[in-house]
């Protein structure tokens, strides 16, 4: 069986609601990893948007996982 090596790292920093988010797509679909998770959910947005590359300009915090403003509404209640 063909051994799969991953020579680069990749370090992102998620705020406790994109984490949450994160770990409960995991469970609910028995991922083995939150990197399994993340590598999964990765290729499917590439997929959907055709592998299209970041907009000129464009910075990090552009790019969360979850709407910040309905986590904001979701911790107040």
């Amino acid at each position: 069986m063909g051994e799969l090596t991953r020579g680069d790292r990749l370090q992102i920093m998620l705020t406790d609601a994109e984490l949450a988010a994160l770990d409960d797509w995991r469970f609910a679909r028995r991922m083995p990893s939150r990197a399994a998770a993340v590598r999964e959910l990765l290729k499917r947005g590439l997929t959907a948007e055709g592998f299209a590359t970041a907009k000129s300009g464009a910075r990090s915090k552009d790019y969360g996982i979850v709407d910040t403003a309905k986590a904001a509404g979701k911790k107040a209640r």
